[in-house]
């Protein structure tokens, strides 16, 4: 599946990106790693030269490994949730501007602190903001502050920004009077044909389950989930839950005895590949329950595949619009209940084929890189015409209108 990176020719493309802020591709659970996964690829079949700096206890491999023409690049990170990110951006960085990157590609508003150390680098700088991490519950105080701080430095010591909302992009322009290009996360053309194997494992039947995927953290609230299963007392259908901690701690562990002290419930675990398409295809229900998303990539990975879903009714959600009944108040259980059970009731108004096709038409790759690579020549090109210079401590910043 990989292969180690051979020696550098001696004459290089003429483009080189390095995306730096996440644990690393391929087949790594969290959204930033599905995107730039997705996205990384596509940029190297059209001519980039393109690197990932992941971090090292999370790679299948401590050397250098291509996957899909993507160079991976293992660097050392501490397993640590509140220094994890911005030690391994750091020396990220150092590995980018000795590699001679033409841009670098920041992913999330932590990393993003780092923006002006990448600046006095000499490096070319692009940030994307995935959402609002600071309203994440598993954060104290003091990250809130520092996540905050990380933000306002992507924002305005970068080159140009990208948010994956317009809900992201309205709140940088209101913030920071700078600029941010919308390109939402997209999303894969689903497999044609798939079995039921991975089911057959976990013992599982096709439309006789409700699915939930994702990390194993405090603001994806699996405990309100878990409770609103078990007030159906439905001995014939089952919740998965598919997903894993990064990190052990309080809220992994009340998860987990949580399902285990309700019947029906399936850990799965973190899935990927068939397994995970498998999961999708074949579910009655899924359900994102969430208390902070930014563009939530698995509910539009459950939309893809035709699946009824219902959603929590934060705003990154309700800019999906899937429809009447689609939605329920954040931490209400027992209205979580009585929505599962109507979904599972009430046929949807609009087929699963048909919300498909939207879906995949409107969050389709192709668009996606064609905007992503319109914001890296612009942001290696400075101060073009119709741009204003914005910025101070020595660092330019263009804002342009519009778009």
């Amino acid at each position: 599946m990989y292969t180690l990176v051979p020696p550098l020719p001696a004459t290089l493309p003429e483009r080189k990106v390095v995306f730096v802020g996440l644990r690393g591709i391929p087949d790594i659970q969290g959204g930033v790693e599905t995107h730039v996964a997705s996205i990384s690829t596509r940029l190297a079949e059209r001519g980039w030269q393109v690197e990932v700096i992941g971090r090292a206890p999370y790679l299948p491999s401590q050397k250098p490994y291509v996957w899909k023409g993507v160079t991976v690049t293992p660097v050392w990170a501490p397993r640590s949730r509140s220094f994890e990110a911005l030690l391994h951006t750091t020396l990220g960085l150092f590995v980018a501007a000795r590699d001679n990157a033409d841009l670098v590609h920041i992913h999330a508003i932590g990393p993003a602190l780092l923006t002006p150390l990448a600046r006095l680098l000499g490096l070319h700088v692009v940030v994307t903001h995935h959402g609002f991490d600071y309203e994440r519950q598993k954060w104290g105080p003091v990250a809130r502050s520092i996540l905050r701080t990380g933000e306002a430095m992507g924002m305005l010591f970068s080159h140009a920004n990208i948010g994956v909302s317009k809900a992201i992009v309205d709140t940088v322009r209101r913030k920071f009077s700078v600029s941010a290009t919308f390109i939402p996360n997209g999303v894969e053309k689903p497999l044609a044909e798939l079995g039921t194997s991975y089911l057959d494992r976990i013992q599982v039947r096709p439309r006789r389950y409700i699915l939930c995927v994702g990390r194993i953290v405090e603001e994806k609230r699996h405990l309100d989930l878990i409770e609103a299963f078990a007030r159906l007392a439905d001995p014939d259908l089952r919740l998965v839950i598919a997903g894993a901690a990064d990190h052990a701690g309080p809220y992994q562990r009340a998860v987990k005895t949580a399902a285990a002290a309700t019947a029906g419930v399936v850990m799965a675990g973190f899935q990927r590949g068939e397994a995970l398409f498998q999961l999708y295809r074949h579910a009655a229900l899924f359900v994102l329950p969430s208390s902070h998303e930014g563009m939530p990539m698995v509910l539009l990975e459950a939309l893809s595949y035709g699946v009824p879903c219902l959603a929590s009714d934060i705003d990154a959600n309700l800019a999906l619009d899937l429809g009447e009944g689609s939605y329920f108040p954040l931490g209400a259980v027992d209205q979580l209940a009585e929505a599962i059970r109507s979904k599972l009731t009430t046929p949807d108004a609009v087929e699963g084929a048909e919300r498909a096709a939207r879906i995949l038409d409107s969050f389709g790759w192709g668009a996606i890189v064609d905007r992503t690579m319109d914001v890296y020549e612009s942001a290696l090109h400075d101060w073009r015409p119709g741009s204003v210079h914005h910025g101070g401590a020595g660092f330019g910043k263009r804002v342009e209108f519009g778009g």
